[in-house]
């Protein structure tokens, strides 16, 4: 482990098994690795696009916030979809939680690990 390098982690069985950090703090700096739309309370997936958005969101959020980061610092986002069409429902939920942020952020379509998974958030925050 480098110096001054922090790992954390949300005890998904995805990170232990594909061998990656939820996020890793290095000094001013969070990256936060693709975020699914799981609740990690209750280890469900809903079918609802919403919902699925609105759970990444909420975890990223508590993820920067044990690293000691806020949303505000969010300098980069990127956004998986499986499937442009949802993005109507994808649409609100990220306008709302990234409106007074607005992150450089790029937004792809792309398959995901498992069916039921359809949207994926990865950020990157600054705060020096």
């Amino acid at each position: 482990m480098s110096q001054g390098r922090r790992f954390l982690t949300t005890g998904s069985t995805f990170e232990s098994e594909l061998s990656y950090s939820r996020a890793i703090v290095q000094g001013d700096w969070c990256f936060v690795s693709g975020i699914t739309g799981y609740d990690y309370s209750a280890m469900t997936l809903p079918a609802d696009m919403g919902a699925q958005v609105s759970n990444a969101f909420d975890t990223m959020e508590r993820v920067l916030a044990e690293a000691g980061f806020e949303p505000a610092h969010i300098a980069r986002a990127r956004y998986i979809l499986c499937d442009r069409d949802d993005l109507g429902a994808a649409k609100p939920v990220i306008g709302a939680r990234m409106a007074d942020i607005r992150p450089a952020a790029t937004m792809i379509i792309a398959d995901m690990m498992v069916e039921e998974m359809r949207f994926e958030l990865e950020v990157t925050a600054f705060r020096g």
